[in-house]
Protein backbone atom coordinates (compact mmCIF):
# COMPACT_ATOMS: atom_id res chain seq x y z
CA UNK A 1 0.00 0.00 0.00
CA UNK A 2 1.80 3.11 -1.08
CA UNK A 3 1.05 6.17 1.56
CA UNK A 4 1.92 9.12 -0.15
CA UNK A 5 -0.29 8.49 -3.20
CA UNK A 6 -3.50 8.39 -1.12
CA UNK A 7 -2.32 11.56 0.84
CA UNK A 8 -2.00 13.36 -2.23
CA UNK A 9 -5.87 12.26 -3.70
CA UNK A 10 -7.09 13.59 -0.34
CA UNK A 11 -4.85 16.90 0.11
CA UNK A 12 -6.58 17.98 -3.65
CA UNK A 13 -10.06 16.51 -2.66
CA UNK A 14 -9.81 18.24 0.39
CA UNK A 15 -7.78 21.34 -0.57
CA UNK A 16 -8.94 24.78 1.01
CA UNK A 17 -10.51 22.67 4.10
CA UNK A 18 -7.17 20.92 5.36
CA UNK A 19 -3.57 22.20 4.08
CA UNK A 20 -1.49 19.39 3.92
CA UNK A 21 2.53 19.52 4.44
CA UNK A 22 4.30 16.15 3.26
CA UNK A 23 7.95 16.34 4.94
CA UNK A 24 10.61 13.91 3.99
CA UNK A 25 12.04 12.76 6.48
CA UNK A 26 15.54 12.04 5.33
CA UNK A 27 15.73 16.16 5.20
CA UNK A 28 14.25 17.21 7.71
CA UNK A 29 15.16 15.89 11.35
CA UNK A 30 14.71 18.58 12.96
CA UNK A 31 10.49 18.49 12.12
CA UNK A 32 11.34 14.88 13.04
CA UNK A 33 12.59 15.66 16.98
CA UNK A 34 10.09 18.56 17.32
CA UNK A 35 7.31 16.23 17.01
CA UNK A 36 8.73 13.39 18.45
CA UNK A 37 8.37 11.04 15.09
CA UNK A 38 9.64 7.61 15.39
CA UNK A 39 8.16 5.94 12.92
CA UNK A 40 7.36 5.99 9.28
CA UNK A 41 5.08 7.04 7.95
CA UNK A 42 3.60 8.84 10.59
CA UNK A 43 0.26 11.18 9.56
CA UNK A 44 0.11 14.45 12.31
CA UNK A 45 -2.72 16.61 12.60
CA UNK A 46 -2.92 19.49 14.00
CA UNK A 47 -5.57 21.99 14.67
CA UNK A 48 -4.65 25.79 15.74
CA UNK A 49 -0.94 25.02 16.21
CA UNK A 50 -1.84 21.65 18.34
CA UNK A 51 -1.29 18.33 17.64
CA UNK A 52 -5.20 16.56 17.79
CA UNK A 53 -4.40 13.07 15.60
CA UNK A 54 -1.45 10.73 15.04
CA UNK A 55 -1.17 7.93 13.52
CA UNK A 56 2.04 5.71 12.67
CA UNK A 57 1.96 2.99 9.87
CA UNK A 58 0.22 2.54 6.77
CA UNK A 59 -3.20 2.79 6.86
CA UNK A 60 -5.50 2.23 4.02
CA UNK A 61 -7.58 5.31 2.32
CA UNK A 62 -10.93 5.08 4.39
CA UNK A 63 -8.45 5.43 7.69
CA UNK A 64 -6.86 8.50 5.86
CA UNK A 65 -10.03 10.00 4.56
CA UNK A 66 -11.13 9.78 7.90
CA UNK A 67 -8.45 12.17 9.65
CA UNK A 68 -9.16 14.40 6.78
CA UNK A 69 -12.88 14.84 6.78
CA UNK A 70 -12.67 14.89 10.96
CA UNK A 71 -10.26 18.12 10.70
CA UNK A 72 -12.14 19.80 7.92
CA UNK A 73 -15.55 19.46 9.66
CA UNK A 74 -13.81 20.42 13.18
CA UNK A 75 -14.48 16.81 14.96
CA UNK A 76 -12.33 15.00 17.11
CA UNK A 77 -9.79 13.00 14.87
CA UNK A 78 -9.97 9.03 15.17
CA UNK A 79 -8.66 6.64 12.82
CA UNK A 80 -11.43 3.61 12.82
CA UNK A 81 -9.82 -0.02 13.55
CA UNK A 82 -9.72 -2.31 10.34
CA UNK A 83 -12.40 -5.47 10.79
CA UNK A 84 -8.53 -7.34 10.36
CA UNK A 85 -7.00 -5.37 13.32
CA UNK A 86 -10.15 -5.45 15.74
CA UNK A 87 -10.53 -9.23 14.76
CA UNK A 88 -6.38 -9.95 15.17
CA UNK A 89 -6.57 -8.47 18.44
CA UNK A 90 -9.69 -10.15 19.58
CA UNK A 91 -8.42 -13.70 18.71
CA UNK A 92 -4.82 -12.54 20.40
CA UNK A 93 -6.51 -11.71 23.72
CA UNK A 94 -8.49 -14.73 23.63
CA UNK A 95 -5.44 -17.21 23.23
CA UNK A 96 -3.90 -15.25 25.71
CA UNK A 97 -6.86 -15.67 28.01
CA UNK A 98 -7.21 -19.51 27.25
CA UNK A 99 -3.55 -19.86 28.03
CA UNK A 100 -3.59 -17.70 30.91
CA UNK A 101 -6.71 -19.91 32.77
CA UNK A 102 -5.75 -23.13 31.77
CA UNK A 103 -2.45 -22.96 33.47
CA UNK A 104 -3.53 -20.72 36.21
CA UNK A 105 -1.66 -17.81 35.18
CA UNK A 106 -3.78 -14.86 35.70
CA UNK A 107 -1.11 -12.07 34.54
CA UNK A 108 -1.38 -13.89 31.24
CA UNK A 109 -4.88 -14.32 31.54
CA UNK A 110 -5.21 -10.11 32.60
CA UNK A 111 -2.69 -9.33 30.22
CA UNK A 112 -4.87 -11.32 27.46
CA UNK A 113 -8.11 -9.62 28.55
CA UNK A 114 -6.32 -6.00 27.70
CA UNK A 115 -5.86 -7.17 24.56
CA UNK A 116 -9.16 -8.25 23.62
CA UNK A 117 -10.19 -4.75 24.79
CA UNK A 118 -7.98 -3.10 22.53
CA UNK A 119 -10.14 -4.58 19.77
CA UNK A 120 -13.43 -2.91 21.53
CA UNK A 121 -12.45 -0.01 23.20
CA UNK A 122 -13.44 2.29 20.57
CA UNK A 123 -17.03 0.88 21.06
CA UNK A 124 -17.00 1.15 24.41
CA UNK A 125 -19.04 4.02 26.08
CA UNK A 126 -17.68 3.71 29.72
CA UNK A 127 -14.22 3.60 28.34
CA UNK A 128 -15.53 7.06 26.31
CA UNK A 129 -17.15 8.47 29.22
CA UNK A 130 -14.15 8.04 31.31
CA UNK A 131 -11.30 9.21 28.92
CA UNK A 132 -13.48 12.09 28.09
CA UNK A 133 -13.70 12.97 31.58
CA UNK A 134 -9.74 13.34 31.28
CA UNK A 135 -9.72 15.25 28.11
CA UNK A 136 -12.04 17.83 29.59
CA UNK A 137 -9.25 18.07 32.51
CA UNK A 138 -6.34 18.72 30.23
Amino acid sequence: MMTKPILEKLAKEYDGKVQFMPVNADESRDVLEQFKVYGIPTVITLRDGKEVGRVTGAQSESGYRAMFEALAEGKEVKVPLTSFDRMLRLGAGAVFMIMGIATDNWLVAGIGGIIAFMGVYDRCPIWQAVTGMFKKRA
